[in-house]
């Protein structure tokens, strides 16, 4: 097996909450170097964010996306923790910041100050709404959320617009961001350069709108919610058994004639208002209806069982635990060991054929490395941080 992706690459991670630090420590599973740099004070903000917490104290939700990196406590009105913060920022491959934009620029730590003694730097600065005339308004992702349109498509059609249960736009920012640096440093092996990039949590949502996007600009009217269902495909939402809703996702015509038979009524598959997907949706409730009256003889598990061997994508409605269990029934082995103390963590969601992912190392406390890494800093030398673990 060969080394990881990613071996050799520093990363100065002046980022916090979300969207950031999951954008390193993706970095850190492909094998880059990352230093963690948080205030001596409080820290990341996400420390404190509990219930639950770790067995270490911290909150489950920092642990989540902080793995195997370095941690430093630098506090930037200082003098000498200044010097050594640009110091990293010199040194570094890539910076990830999300700080209020141009608020780095009295430190020396934006990015024209940081590439004029390092013209490789992937420098990337992430917002809520933007450098411009978004750069006051703080980017939480429940704002944007709400002011980028998702609450609006989220929830039932009948009810108030509803955020999504995890904060979506700050995942989808993170992995944008980490598109973005895989990116830009191909592009530096070509030509030898650096460069800045910006992602907005507001411009990732709407990249992640997708075809509800699409169907705006295509129409001129924005969609609205649908609760569970589809707004172009049907049958594909939830559907009432005899005692639990199951998810049935019918994307073509054989897989809902497939539903007909194997609910016992094949009949359907002939009828005019459901012979093609587009009089499927234009006659939704009149569908639904047909098939809640045949899924209301048996339960919910015994027609996922049925409809997955009539090869039909359908599935029950299962909680967060329900879906790291099947994954592992399913052989996808979702969790690894992150150390003692720690919970389990979710594992780098890629599998490579050829490459190794790092190896893990649990998310550092508040300063846990200051002697390390300032030593490393104060040194005259530039070789690498020895690999934790």
């Amino acid at each position: 097996m060969t080394s990881a992706p990613l071996d050799g690459v520093l990363v100065a991670d002046f980022s916090r909450v979300l969207a950031g630090p999951l954008a390193t420590m993706t970095l850190a599973d492909l094998g880059a170097t990352v230093v963690k740099v948080e205030r001596p004070d409080a820290g990341d903000e996400t420390r404190s964010w509990g219930p639950p917490w770790a067995a270490t104290g911290s909150a489950s939700y920092y642990e989540s996306v902080n793995r195997s990196k370095y941690g430093v406590a630098l506090d930037l009105a200082d003098p000498d923790d200044r010097r050594r913060a640009v110091e990293l920022a010199r040194r570094a491959d890539v910076v990830v910041e999300n700080h209020r934009p141009g608020s780095l620029a009295r430190f020396g730590l934006d990015y024209d100050a940081v590439a004029a003694t390092n013209p490789r730097v992937v420098y990337c600065s992430i917002s809520g709404f933007g450098d411009a005339a978004g750069a006051a308004r703080p980017g939480y992702d429940f704002l944007v959320q709400a002011v980028g349109g998702l609450m609006s498509i989220t929830g039932p059609a009948a009810g108030e617009p509803t955020k999504v249960g995890v904060a979506l736009v700050d995942v989808l920012a993170g992995k944008d961001v980490v598109v973005g640096v895989l990116a830009a440093l191909a592009a530096r092996e070509r030509d030898g350069h650096g460069q800045h990039l910006r992602v907005e949590l507001l411009t990732s949502l709407l990249g992640g709108l997708a075809n509800q996007a699409a169907g705006y600009l295509t129409t001129g009217r924005s969609p609205g919610r649908l609760g569970n269902a589809h707004p172009s495909i049907a049958p594909y939402e939830t559907l009432r058994c005899a005692d639990a809703p199951i998810a049935v996702a019918c994307g073509n015509d054989a897989q809902f004639a497939r539903l007909c038979v194997a609910v016992g009524r094949p009949e359907l598959v002939a009828d005019e208002r459901f012979r093609s997907n587009g009089e499927r949706v234009g006659h939704r409730a009149a569908l639904i209806a047909e098939l809640e009256a045949a899924l209301s003889v048996d339960t919910a598990a015994r027609w996922e069982a049925r409809l997955t061997a009539a090869q039909v994508p359908a599935g029950l409605v299962g909680s967060v635990g329900d879906a790291i269990e099947r994954a592992d029934l399913l052989g996808l082995d979702p969790l690894l060991d992150v150390g003692a103390g720690h919970a389990p963590a979710v594992r780098h969601p890629v599998r490579y054929s050829r490459s190794a992912t790092a190896p893990v190392t649990p998310p550092p406390r508040l300063g846990e490395h200051d002697g390390t890494v300032r030593g490393w800093l104060d040194g005259s030398g530039t070789g690498p941080l020895p690999r934790r673990g």
